[in-house]
């Protein structure tokens, strides 16, 4: 770790060990894939971490001001690809402010929903990833058994296990299944055990959600099972990248990051937006602020997430409707009214060729994203494109905190910090 210089007679001892300069990534495992983190080590400790950005920038930003409006939900899918709903949620809502217009209630609901399924798939995989970046294998293998049912809820709604372009300005694409897709007869799959997989898929979509976020919290005890008290875990995380309440506000930082260091601070209380307002759930925040106390916000936010996900089925199973706005021309007309009417056949023309011009002005929408504030800001000249859209990703900001975290800690620590941060390089980059 070490370089060495040559002694001569006469020189100081001491000049002869130098600060060692290290690559830590792209390539390693734990960077992500494309960061590049520039340490400076004295032996195995960290004196200063420089992150190199860049190496995943495809120009979000720029292309979205390039297509009409509604081409660039589905974009924004591929920058948090871990929280594809939430992001949308955002984009979608500076679209929804410009125009003026707001969804139906049922939208509402089934939009808070998912951005609580979306929620719990993002924490368990970053609890997956984590504890493999540490060593802990199992739970990788747990928290995906999990999130392969809400993948299949994804597909259920969009067609798309992950990317789903599914919330549109004015609504959603469309309504909740009547039924969810069953596992057929296979080789690895027949007879009870076949029986065993179909059992929650037997009835609606609705009623395979309630069974799973009942079933949830029984898993999160699996999860806490094996790494709450689990002596090397808390070795490995317990007084590591301490961030008081304070230097958290002063980074800009939001999500677990924020509310780890014991900042109650969360937009679905403090700005609500959707459903939030009619929701009942709690806000947990850490006391340390530590890699421990940001496991353990988000190993609650997942219970109070299905928490939140009952309380939508069941107003959702009470109240059929809507969830989509008739104003055709923002919306498109459905398949069966394009074929009968010719005006209706003339909005669908237009929509889906030039778009709709939004009316001049400039909006800020955010949303409570499960890494933190992922926020849009929009400005529209008059034209069927926005002439400016910036988006707010809270994995850029927190990743600036990285020097100041790692400092004075050893290079395996540096592997804990870069999973507390839960980065996620499409929005970093953007």
């Amino acid at each position: 770790m070490m370089r060495l210089t040559r002694w001569l007679p006469g020189q100081n001892k001491m000049s002869e060990i130098r600060n060692y300069t290290m690559n830590f990534g792209p390539q390693h495992p734990a960077a992500h894939g494309v960061l590049r983190l520039v340490l400076e080590l004295d032996g195995e400790t960290v004196v200063r971490a420089d992150p190199h950005i860049g190496l995943l920038h495809r120009g979000t930003e720029k292309l979205a001001e390039s297509k009409p409006f509604n081409q660039s939900i589905g974009y924004v899918d591929r920058m948090d690809y871990v929280s594809m709903m939430c992001s949308e949620h955002a984009y979608v809502r500076a679209i929804e402010q410009l125009l003026g217009i707001d969804a139906p209630k049922r939208a509402h609901y089934i939009r808070t929903m998912f951005d609580e399924l979306t929620r719990i798939g993002n924490h368990m995989l970053w609890i997956g990833s984590s504890g493999i970046d540490l060593g802990a294998m199992t739970v990788f293998l747990y928290a995906f058994r999990e999130r392969e049912m809400i993948n299949d809820m994804y597909e259920a709604v969009s067609g798309a296990r992950m990317h789903a372009n599914y919330y549109r300005p004015g609504g959603v694409y469309r309504d909740l299944p009547d039924s969810m897709p069953v596992y057929q007869e296979s080789r690895w799959s027949k007879g009870k055990d076949l029986k065993r997989k179909n059992e929650w898929r037997e009835g609606t979509m609705l009623d395979f959600i309630e069974a799973f976020a009942r079933d949830f919290p029984s898993k999160v005890d699996e999860y806490e099972t094996l790494l709450t008290n689990n002596r090397i875990w808390k070795q490995r995380t317990v007084g590591i990248g301490v961030l008081s309440p304070e230097r958290a506000m002063q980074k800009g930082c939001s999500g677990p990051m924020l509310r780890g260091s014991g900042v109650e601070w969360d937009l679905r209380k403090k700005q609500p937006y959707a459903m939030y307002h009619e929701v009942d759930f709690d806000i947990p925040v850490g006391i340390n602020g530590d890699c421990y106390d940001r496991y353990l916000v988000r190993i609650e936010e997942m219970r109070q997430s299905a928490r939140i996900v009952l309380q939508c089925v069941d107003w959702l199973r009470a109240n059929p409707g809507h969830v989509m706005l008739k104003n055709f021309k923002v919306i498109p007309p459905t398949r069966e009214e394009m074929k009968d009417d010719m005006e209706a056949l003339i909005h669908h023309f237009k929509l889906f060729t030039e778009g709709y011009c939004v009316p001049k002005g400039e909006t800020y929408a955010a949303v409570e994203a499960p890494k933190g504030e992922f926020g849009c800001y929009m400005v529209s000249d008059g034209a069927n494109k926005p002439f400016r859209v910036h988006l707010r990703a809270p994995g850029f900001v927190h990743l600036s905190a990285m020097d100041e975290l790692a400092r004075g800690h050893m290079l395996a620590d540096v592997v804990a910090l870069m999973g507390t941060l839960d980065i996620v390089f499409g929005e970093v980059d953007r």
